[in-house]
This record gives structure tokens, sequence and C-alpha cells, in this order.
């Protein structure tokens, strides 16, 4: 789901027998966090997934424009506990319905979160809106309609400033930013718009999710098309949870559709992953997937149907006027990255949601980049889950990955 539709109904049905109530963490402390240590209340994701490996971890919060309470996670040093010498900042960003565990699914030498901690990173996890540590808001709560009123235009225009200030802030470097699918959208957005580039040393990333209209899911095309979350947000459900009753009468319904294989869900959405291990699918069933907000779910399928990537679109040209200005929602231009950000990409061949297709499409927006400033992999057997979830991604991926950070 990490993302983009990137697990999106991932493994639903299986989900719910992994998956207890979901925590609800609220806050009403209105002031802005400048350096704020916030354990949650089951000591939250360092003490679940870092804290048993022996790495120093710190909770923190950071509160955005609009008044979301968003936790992050800090990785100080690596297992070796050495504090000594340069350790440039490294921000990582997960994709829709997932949160901060995606970098840390695997063990320590197979999770990105845990190798850039060894090889001499600060590492900071951040975590959406709505997923289960940063369900906090300084006037409403998760049972408010309000609350869920956003989609992704929202982490690009208030969390990436929020989260990539706050590090800066605390590091007083700048900072390299990693995203996974939907996090790969948020920062490409962002920078188009010129957004923190100031504070940014460079951007990785991994499945790259700029235009979706030749996405090959059939799962996905299917709820796109057929306009399936539209339906449950005019039924007045505005958090899209891939626990509930809805979501999973809604995958029924997509599993009906001819050609769609829900035996085997992950690879549905996917794309046939080459290099999982049972033990980090266990993990991922344990903690995933989390909330997002219905309107974000329509959002991802308007950029499927449009093929296009542009802000949320109202369906009404007079809401669209009153939110823009104008009568179509403004398209985020690719082009406008500047040549000389330096960029690493990585995509695979069996990924069924960051499509090859796709990414040759903002390759394209690309050809003006300066070559000695853009890197692109191509890994020929990777689906959509390997980036964050393959035994070999440390070979694979994270090693040139490192050695392109180690150049900026």
């Amino acid at each position: 789901m990490t993302n983009i539709l990137a697990f999106i109904f991932v493994v639903f049905l299986s989900c719910e027998l992994a998956f207890g109530s979901r925590a609800k963490l609220f806050s009403s402390d209105s002031q802005h966090r400048k350096s704020s240590l916030a354990p949650a209340a089951d000591g939250g994701i360092c003490e679940l997934r870092v804290a048993i490996y022996g790495y120093a971890c710190e909770e923190h919060t950071v509160t955005t424009q609009d008044g979301y309470i968003l936790s992050m996670q800090r990785m100080p040093t690596g297992r070796s506990g050495q504090t000594g010498g340069d350790r440039p900042p490294v921000l990582l960003q997960h994709g829709v319905l997932m949160d901060g565990i995606t970098w840390l699914l695997n063990s320590p030498e197979e999770s990105l979160a845990f190798i850039l901690a060894d090889s001499g990173f600060d590492v900071w996890i951040a975590n959406t809106r709505g997923t289960k540590y940063s369900q906090g808001h300084t006037s409403s709560s998760t049972d408010d309609s309000a609350y869920w009123d956003w989609s992704w235009d929202e982490l690009v225009a208030y969390e990436f400033p929020a989260t990539v200030q706050y590090v800066n802030g605390q590091t007083g470097q700048k900072l390299h930013y990693i995203g996974h699918s939907l996090g790969t959208l948020i920062g490409l957005a962002s920078l188009s718009q010129g957004n923190q580039l100031d504070l940014l040393r460079s951007a990785a990333l991994l499945s790259p999710i700029a235009y979706l209209g030749q996405v090959s899911s059939v799962l996905a095309q299917t709820a796109a098309k057929n306009f399936l979350a539209e339906d449950i947000y005019w039924l007045g459900i505005d958090e899209f949870d891939p626990k509930a009753r809805p979501v999973k009468n809604l995958l029924k319904v997509i599993c009906k559709t001819p050609g769609v294989d829900c035996y085997d869900l992950m690879a549905s959405f996917t794309g046939k992953n080459c290099c999982l291990n049972s033990s980090s699918v266990d993990v991922f069933l344990d903690n995933e997937p989390q909330s997002t907000s219905t309107k974000n779910m329509i959002h991802l399928a308007q950029m499927i149907r449009g093929g296009t990537i542009a802000m949320y679109d109202y369906e009404d040209e007079e809401d669209n006027i009153k939110h823009y200005g104008q009568p179509t929602p403004p398209v985020y231009n690719m082009t406008s990255i500047p040549n000389d950000f330096p960029l690493f990409l990585s995509y695979g061949g069996a990924d069924a949601l960051s499509d090859p297709q796709d990414v040759q499409i903002f390759l394209d927006n690309l050809k003006a980049h300066d070559g000695d400033k853009l890197v692109v992999q191509y890994q020929d057997d990777y689906a959509h889950a390997d980036f964050v979830m393959a035994v070999n991604a440390n070979q694979v991926v994270y090693d040139p990955l490192m050695a392109f950070f180690k150049l900026q």
C-alpha cells in the first residue's frame, strides 16, 4: 500500500485477521513543538521496531500549519552508538496506506532505515496524518469528518514543509529526502513548486509516482474507472480504513471483475514482487495497512483516469474556481524541477503501480536535467514492494543510493 494505491487494498481480507482495533492518539496542544520527544501510549514505532535491535531511537512530534500533529522517529546513531563525524540527516517518507514502519519491515541488515543509520546518516522517519501514530490535531479528532478533508495536495502544502523544516531545525543541516510511491509523489510535487529547496541536498525516489495513467494493476484500474472510492465518499465515509467493512465490501466488488485474481492480492496490486520473505510479510501484516482519507484515494483515482498530475478535482467548475481561481485544477509542472537538483530514481520492470511507461513519461520531463545530477536505476525483476521489502535491496538499490548521497 506504501503506496499509492501502493499497497492500495493490499491483502485487505487477510489483514482483517491480523489487525486489532486502531489506537486513537489525540492531542489538543496548539503550540508548534520546536523540539519535543513524545513516546506513544504503547511505546510507538521506536519501541516496536527499532529499540528491539539495540538502536537508539527518539519519538518526536511536529505540528503542521493546518493543525495535524505528526509523529516522527529519529535514529541518531547506528547500532555501534558512535556519534562522531558528520552525520547528514535523511528524511524517509512512506506511501499511502502505510506508515513509518515501511522502512523497518526487515532485519537491520535488510531495512533501509537501519542501513542508513549504520552507514553514518542521521535518520528521520515521517508518518502522515491519519496513520496510527499521527492521529492528533489541534482542534478536531479522527471522529470528525473535517479531520479527513484532505488529499495528497495537503501533504505537499503542509506536511512536507513541516517535516523538512523540523529536521533542519533539529540538526542544523540540509537533508536528503527518500520517498517510496506516494512519498515520491509528495516529494516531486513539492520540488516542482520550489518547496523547501533551500533545505534539501537531494531526493531519492523509489518506485517513483508522478503519472498513473498506465497503471497495469487490474485492481487499481477497476477501482478508479468505476469511481468506487467516490461511491464510498458519497456514502459519508471520510476515512478510508482498509480494515473497515465498507472497504472490504469494495474489494468484493472488485474481485468479481473478470481478470482480477484476488487469491494473490499483493501481486494483483503491486505486481509480482521477486524477493520478499515470509518474515517481512508477517511484520507487514502485524502493523499494516493504515488509514488514509477517502478524498486522498479519489485524488489518486483521478490521476489514473486522467493520466495527469494535477491538484484535486472537485468535479465542478464553481468549486474549482472557489479553491483555485480557475475552472480546472492546476497542474504540477514536473519540468519546473531545477535541472541542477540531485535526483536518484529507481524503478522496476514488474511494478504494476509505478509502471515503467509512466516512469518514462516523467523521465521525458527531465531531459534537460544536468547529467551529473541525475541517476536512473532500472531493476527488471522488481515490483512495487520490493523496493522496501526485498531481501536483496541492500545490494541492488540501497548501496548505489548511499553512494549517490555521499557525492552530494
